[in-house]
């Protein structure tokens, strides 16, 4: 057929943006592909190992990916893709860890020569222990999770049968008056449970809290849930009161503010990554209950430090949920290893089409620097561009002129340059928050802004992740983390609630023309190109 695909030996796959059947391909790609670079008309993706495993690992097999690779490939796929493909997906399994009577862990594998291939790996043999027969050694517990990392970096992905501790039992059921899960929620549920640990990947706005509630409700044991910052936490506690049978004494909080371990447990990365006198303190949060289930929200987000604690924890159930896999420090190796690989993904468009997610429309808007701002920009050092191009003068006025085409919508007014966010604040009349803002002040000036008494309100990234605005409907970056995709899907998140009235959102993006600020925006929209979201482009004078 005359397919929009082209499959190329190198492990790229062009996509033509324009074809009727693009839709259809992207979505078909998106479970073991990455896409790598998104203009106008041909999208460009790539075939990793990674990606591939986390298919494999999420239900998928060879004959399924060979099957779209073939049916929407413009020309014949090279068959040494074919083949690649093919025996890259079976790597994965090939060596497995499980648990026995009489040896308490063992790594296994059907093929001795694997086993003394790995035996003489410089940084694995020190993790295994007596050799047991042929086809397996003994591992001791504590090195289950780096032992899982450096099999994936040797290419042999194992697949962990060894099951999980239930934990300490704590009655836990959802309360549905007045609401139902939704099907794809509860079949992420199920597809997690199905596992024991691994990633739920959600669009912001589609519930990615119930999925975690459904899991706690299905794990009934005590809970330890992870999040991003205080105020995220509490929205995760009003959200359990509200789903759940859980009452106001079940559930502490672990944070900066307060200390509490109760049944079910939330705690900010920043305490548990905080050291103290070169320990970190918070180390005795997971050894202060036996945990049936821990829960990581914003998983892409994960610091390094948690994934060492995280290795020590590989006997309890993991959750990971997040918008997008992706991390710029390119440790998604890391989470498929430590948290579990992703068993659930849910496109984007598809449940916008179910209305379950607003519709959105996103807009680039071109300004210029002044000519006195070029010459700065011109004799800056490289590392003070980004910092000039974001904040150029043109921004402010474009800002106000798309707060006039859109009258009376709740606005959101977002960036990375706190004097930047302060100085549009000044000019509008309204509030700004930061990371230096209180969290007593935070919410309130959140709940304002949900209850309309606030209509534009200005944040910094502290706004990026788990807040909860139903009835924003329009948000304006002025600028960002550099080149940051997962920050571009996080923005749009903010805006992806259904309205009330059905209206869709709009989010503009703010680029200076011919500076590095153009360049990083490329960048920042490639995952959102990969969900089926286009750009318009306009000028800021033809707003």
């Amino acid at each position: 057929m005359n397919g929009p695909l082209i499959v190329q030996s190198d492990k790229t796959v062009l996509l033509e943006v324009d074809h009727e059947f693009a839709g259809e391909a992207r979505a078909a790609l998106a479970p073991f592909a990455e896409l790598e670079r998104a203009p106008e008309h041909v999208h460009t993706y790539r075939i990793t190992p990674l990606a591939l495993w986390n298919a494999r690992a999420a239900g998928f097999d060879a004959e399924s990916l060979v099957d779209v690779l073939e049916r929407y490939s413009r020309f014949p796929v090279p068959q040494a893709l074919l083949i690649d493909v093919a025996e890259t997906m079976s790597r994965f399994g090939r060596v497995r860890i499980l648990s026995h009577p009489a040896h308490g862990l063992v790594l296994e594998s059907a093929e001795v020569p694997i086993l003394e291939e790995l035996r003489r790996h410089k940084k694995i043999s020190g993790m295994l222990g007596a050799r047991i027969d042929d086809n397996s050694f003994a591992v001791p517990p504590s090195e289950r999770g780096r032992l899982k990392q450096e099999l994936l970096k040797a290419g042999w992905p194992a697949e962990d049968l060894a099951g999980y501790v239930d934990g300490e039992s704590h009655p836990i059921e959802l309360v549905q008056d007045g609401w139902a899960i939704r099907d794809y929620q509860e079949y992420a549920r199920d597809s997690f449970w199905s596992g024991g640990s691994g990633v739920v990947v959600l669009p912001c706005g589609a519930g990615k809290t119930i999925v975690g509630a459904a899991a706690m409700a299905k794990a009934k044991a005590t809970t330890l849930i992870l999040v991003t910052n205080t105020v995220a936490g509490r929205q995760w506690r009003d959200e359990l009161l509200r789903r759940t049978t859980l009452t106001e004494n079940e559930i502490g909080e672990y944070s900066g503010e307060k200390k509490e371990i109760k049944p079910v447990t939330i705690a900010t990365y920043q305490v548990v990554t905080r050291k103290t006198k070169g320990e970190y303190r918070a180390l005795e949060l997971f050894d202060s209950r036996d945990w049936g289930l821990i829960i990581y929200d914003e998983v892409h987000l994960l610091p390094a430090p948690v994934f060492r604690m995280t290795s020590d924890l590989q006997s309890r159930r993991r959750l990971g949920l997040t918008a997008t896999l992706v991390r710029e420090d390119g440790m998604e190796g890391d989470v498929f290893s430590l948290i579990g690989p992703k068993r659930y993904d849910a496109p984007w468009k598809e449940l916008e089409s179910q209305g379950f997610i607003a519709t959105a429309d996103c807009v680039e808007v071109r300004v210029d620097l002044t000519a006195s701002e070029r010459m700065v920009y011109a004799t800056a050092e490289s590392r003070d561009r980004y910092r000039l191009a974001a904040c150029a003068a043109a921004k402010f006025p474009a800002v106000e002129k798309i707060l006039a085409k859109h009258p009376g919508q709740q606005a959101l007014i977002i960036g990375g340059y706190v004097d930047q966010l302060e100085d549009i604040a000044a000019r509008l009349g309204t509030e700004v928050i930061h990371g230096k803002t209180s969290n007593a002040k935070r919410q309130k000036l959140f709940q304002a802004f949900r209850e309309g008494n606030i209509e534009v309100l200005v944040v910094s990234k502290v706004a990026n992740f788990s807040i909860d605005l139903p009835e924003a409907a329009l948000a304006i970056q002025v600028s960002g983390t550099f080149g940051s995709r997962q920050e571009e899907a996080q923005r749009l998140g903010r805006l992806l609630r259904p309205k009330a009235d059905g209206r869709e959102a709009t989010f503009y993006t703010l680029v200076t023309r011919d500076t590095i600020d153009a360049e990083y925006a490329v960048h920042r929209q490639r995952f959102l190109a990969e969900q089926g979201y286009a750009y318009r482009l306009v000028d800021a004078v033809d707003l």
